[in-house]
Order: structure tokens, then sequence, then C-alpha cells
């Protein structure tokens, strides 16, 4: 993870997800330039991870605020998913 304190953020999108509800993540923030810092500095305070991939970025920042993610970025989103819980597993043992 980059120190965003001192890094300007173009965009972000923030995606919830309850694994044990199920479900599809879904778009709960996003923004451009000061609302993507204030997303990344929300998070950061609350010690969600932050997920750097351009590509994907592009893609979720087109979707609206409580859009479920397309079912084509699934993959692509249970691996960060995945590998967040990972993490905060490791964090907790």
């Amino acid at each position: 993870m980059n120190d965003h304190s001192t890094k300007k953020t173009d965009s972000a999108v923030a995606l919830k997800y309850d694994m044990e509800a199920g479900g599809v993540p879904t778009v709960v923030a996003k923004g451009k330039g000061e609302i993507a810092d204030k997303i990344i500095e929300l998070a950061q305070e609350n010690d969600v991870h932050i997920h750097e991939n351009p590509e994907l970025l592009e893609i979720l920042i087109r979707l609206e605020i409580g859009d479920e993610i397309p079912e084509a970025l699934y993959r692509a989103i249970a691996e960060v998913i995945a590998f967040t819980y990972e993490l905060k597993s490791k964090k907790t043992h």
C-alpha cells in the first residue's frame, strides 16, 4: 500500500461486501480529486484495505453508488476480497 497521506489520488471507489449475508459487492462511495482523497483517508482511519488497480478502477468508477458490481468483474473482485480477508486473518493471529 502506498502512503496516500502525501500522494493525491485521481479517483477512488469504495465497495461493500457482507460475506455472511452473501450477495454481490456494491459501490458505496466514489469520487475524484478531493473526494477520492477523503475516501482513502477514511479507509485508512478505519483500517480498511486499500487495493490499487488502475484498470479495475477505470471500470468501477463508471458505476453509480448503490450499483452491484457487474458479473464480468466477479473474479477480479473475489480475488481482492480473498486477499483482504487473508491479510486480516494474519493480523489477528
